[in-house]
């Protein structure tokens, strides 16, 4: 008992040695521990600022270089539609292209229905279909541009809206719900004509994406979809709330039936290959937009040259393009030419009521403009109006547009070549 006494007392003064030098030494790694996390904290929040700030520096150059009136969009494809029956020439579900509006113009749309001529018979559409003009596999990215350009300063009116590109791979103009079966049971070689379903289907998407609640709503169409903006009109008018501002607009898609058979020759025979595949008729004139226009109550507005370079390439034929295009032609060719402009003016809108039928009908060898003409940089001017103004003062009611070129009746030659919206 003495000796254990003895031997507690003797190591006390250890025991309070090592228990102060634990202490000193846990308050120096708590120390070391804190001093750590301080320097990882500030560490990280260094990396973080680099990043945000190398990732403004990215954002800011990659704006600098980029052109402020074009960017990319991709496509999105209508896969509920195909249970429709609303597909491409090659059984592909279809496709559109859509860029989300934002501030002021975040309720407002434009439906712009694409361009790309016609196919006229089976192997002229077979052709198509391993195409993007017959098949959404085949889509890719689209330049916006234009009328879809982002750029206030060079597209003040619509340049925040909601914007819709549908693209075109039926080959007839979004009017045909048919189809061709190969007789030698190949079935790659069979043929969906279904346009029409495919304008319906595209469109029920969009509604359900905010159009149906559009304060303001345009129904626009170039080249071949031009036709189709007209016809769609109404249907499009209604499937809109009634106090909404709806408009449609045809660019360059106003080909006429000339008077003279054999400047009408070459558009009978495409046209009624058009009507035979896609409608199962041979009356091909209900295809000519002057036939079905008087019916459309919607206003509409119409932008195309009286010289439009299609119209002029499918009549007279490629080998005048250049010819007319420079302004040398024969004789014979300048009679053509005014004969053409003669029948297509007589053939558009009358001005009596420019409220409803607006127009800006120019006279330069040119097609489309609402994707490559569009900016104030490159658009055309009619008595100093140029051709963006005259529509948007049209739209919005501020004045009602009804511009011809009276001064040129022979074609104006292209000074701006468009290589990025094909036809």
């Amino acid at each position: 008992m003495i000796w254990h006494v003895f031997v507690t007392r003797l190591l006390q003064p250890v025991s309070l040695l090592l228990k102060a030098q634990y202490n000193a030494y846990k308050e120096f790694h708590e120390h070391l521990c804190n001093k750590w996390m301080m320097m990882v904290t500030k560490s990280l929040q260094l990396v973080v600022l680099l990043v945000c700030c190398l990732t403004i520096i990215t954002i800011k150059c990659a704006n600098a270089t980029q052109n402020p009136n074009k960017y990319s969009v991709n496509p999105t494809i209508v896969h509920s539609a195909v249970s429709k029956g609303a597909v491409c020439l090659d059984g592909s579900p279809p496709a559109y292209y859509f860029e989300p509006g934002f501030g002021d113009g975040a309720e407002n749309w434009i439906v712009h229905l694409s361009g790309g001529a016609w196919c006229m018979n089976v192997t002229n559409c077979q052709d198509r279909a391993t195409t993007s003009n017959g098949s959404s596999k085949k889509m890719a990215q689209l330049d916006f541009q234009g009328i879809h350009s982002k750029n206030e300063s060079q597209n003040p009116d619509f340049y925040n809206w909601n914007k819709v590109l549908v693209a075109y791979c039926d080959g007839g103009s979004f009017i045909g719900d048919s189809e061709y079966i190969d007789p030698t049971n190949n079935s790659t070689k069979n043929l969906q004509f279904r346009g029409q379903k495919i304008f319906y289907a595209v469109l029920e998407e969009v509604l359900e994406k905010g159009l149906k609640n559009a304060k303001n709503a345009i129904l626009a169409g170039s080249s071949a979809g031009g036709y189709p903006a007209i016809l769609y009109c109404d249907y499009f008018r209604d499937s809109l709330p009634i106090k909404s501002r709806v408009k449609c607009l045809v660019d360059s898609g106003y080909f006429v039936h000339f008077k003279n058979p054999v400047l009408e020759r070459f558009w009978s025979w495409r046209f009624g290959g058009v009507a035979a595949l896609q409608v199962y008729t041979t009356i091909q004139t209900c295809l000519y937009a002057e036939n079905i226009q008087e019916y459309t109550k919607t206003p509409f507005f119409l932008y195309m040259s009286a010289f439009d370079n299609i119209e002029t390439q499918y009549t007279l034929g490629d080998e005048k393009y250049t010819t007319i295009d420079e302004g040398k032609g024969s004789a014979c060719l300048n009679a053509s030419l005014r004969e053409m402009r003669s029948d297509f003016l007589n053939a558009i809108p009358k001005g009596n009521d420019p409220k409803h039928r607006g127009v800006f009908i120019d006279a330069m060898h040119h097609h489309t403009s609402l994707m490559g003409r569009w900016s104030f940089e490159v658009a055309l001017e009619i008595n100093n109006v140029l051709a963006p103004i005259a529509f948007a003062d049209w739209y919005f009611d501020r004045k009602y547009r009804y511009l011809i070129d009276e001064i040129h009746t022979m074609p104006v030659q292209n000074t701006f070549k468009n290589v990025t919206y094909v036809h």
